[in-house]
């Protein structure tokens, strides 16, 4: 049987890809921009590394409960309004930062933000599952998920010197700012595909393919949606899978997103605007790794393989690609750009890995469980992220007294480096053959 698309099907869906792809950007702008102000905020506040870490504990721990809620709740009003609210809620939030006056503050504004936040990729993942046939679905995310990285990329080419130009609090506002723009595109542009007055015929069939349409009469979900549970969706080794997956590798990328320019400047003396190509550098890197780990599945169940086959041999070679982590304090000690190249390959393989276990979720769960389920493995994610950032603070503190803050780092690149082999083999051993789950 011939899977790929006909010539005619159409590329809507892909203009839809691009509205989260931005909303993506947009969402790691502005969680990225007090990693970049640390330097600057621990003069003026005196904060320690303890102080830093409970500010990020407080992001993560409201970003983890926001995870639990957000999925069921998006779930439940859909994704165009459950999308625009989440925005609203982190943009004010990102600019609300340039009111604090202490650490305390600062608490409050990471945790508000975090709550916002919480609804960026139960969202995304939904509207891919809604717009994308089974086989597109890691390359779409893969897209999308790129994002993560331009938003990395573009926070250290601007916030420094918006900073430096007109004070750090405009830098927390004019990042705020920009998701308003994006809220009056995506009003504009989203509705699902059976309402889509832009779609033809032939792309919708082409979604649609190998599957039966779920009810298109509402964007709300169904009373059976509104059945499922968390204790019943918990009840199932897939969901499992994917929690642990996430538990175990979504604090890699928290670590590196909120603790790389802290280390350039321990390491190698530098901050602001000094670090602003280095970081931008291992954030482009990655966003190729984001595209090819779409692609890579993709490319093998055009050629026959199995989807589970494809997705699982992808994400192993994408955990091992992740091995050179362990080697980067060593191999990089006396250059920072052979630092970056390192961190840059690992953060790549973060991001292909990342698109494959989002999707992973698509390909066992049916479509009104979607963003529940991703919503269950963001918490695990966040709350991992919690974790390590209060070990890293402790052990940061501790060897900073000690006068050899780099051991530190040491410890932490040998974590990063193993954490996906191991997720990989949790998750094998739990759904070797990733059976879809029926509700």
């Amino acid at each position: 049987m011939n899977t790929n698309p006909p010539k005619a099907s159409g590329n809507f869906r892909w203009v839809i890809c691009s509205l989260v792809f931005f909303a993506t950007t947009i969402n790691y702008l502005d969680r990225t921009v007090i990693s970049l102000l640390k330097p600057t905020l621990e003069r003026e506040l005196h904060w320690s590394e303890i102080d830093y870490s409970n500010i990020v504990t407080a992001f993560q721990l409201c970003y983890a409960s926001g995870l639990l809620f957000a999925g069921r709740f998006i779930d439940r009003i859909g994704t165009k309004l459950g999308y625009a609210l989440s925005l609203i809620v982190w943009s004010l939030s990102a600019m609300a930062h340039a009111l604090a006056k202490n650490t305390l503050g600062f608490i409050a504004a990471r945790a508000s933000l975090g709550i916002g936040e919480s609804g960026n990729f139960p969202s995304a993942i939904k509207v891919i599952s809604e717009w994308f046939p089974q086989k597109e679905r890691a390359l779409a995310t893969g897209i999308f998920n790129s994002g993560t990285a331009l938003g990395a990329i573009i926070a250290p080419l601007t916030v420094p010197f918006i900073a430096k130009s007109l004070g750090w609090q405009w830098a927390f506002i004019a990042t705020g700012a920009i998701g308003f723009l994006w809220l009056i595109c995506w009003f504009w542009i989203y509705e699902l595909p059976s309402r889509h007055k832009r779609l033809g015929k032939a792309e919708f069939d082409y979604i649609h393919q190998g599957e039966s349409v779920e009810n298109p009469i509402s964007d709300q979900a169904s009373d059976q949606t509104r059945d499922l549970s968390w204790g019943r969706l918990l009840k199932f080794r897939q969901t499992w899978a994917f929690v642990l997956g996430k538990f175990f590798t979504d604090p890699i990328w928290w670590f590196y997103l909120f603790w790389l320019p802290a280390y350039l400047k321990a390491q190698f003396g530098l901050e602001g605007t000094g670090i602003s190509g280095l970081i931008a550098s291992v954030y482009i890197i990655s966003t190729f790794g984001s595209v090819f780990g779409g692609w890579l599945p993709l490319f093998l169940i055009q050629r026959g393989w199995p989807v589970f086959k494809a997705r699982k041999t992808s994400m192993f070679c994408y955990a091992i690609c992740a091995l050179p982590a362990l080697f980067a304090q060593r191999l990089g000690e006396n250059s920072p750009w052979k630092v970056v190249l390192i961190i840059g390959m690992v953060t790549a393989a973060h991001q292909a890995w990342s698109a494959n276990i989002f999707t992973t979720v698509s390909d066992m769960f049916p479509k009104k469980a979607v963003a529940s389920v991703t919503g269950l493995g963001g918490m695990a994610g966040a709350f991992g992220g919690m974790l390590i950032a209060q070990v890293v603070g402790q052990l940061f503190d501790h060897f900073k007294k000690l006068g050899n803050l780099q051991h530190g780092y040491s410890i932490m690149f040998i974590v990063c480096g193993s954490a996906y082999l191991v997720a990989w083999l949790i998750m094998h051993a739990l759904t070797p053959r990733m059976k879809r789950v029926s509700l």
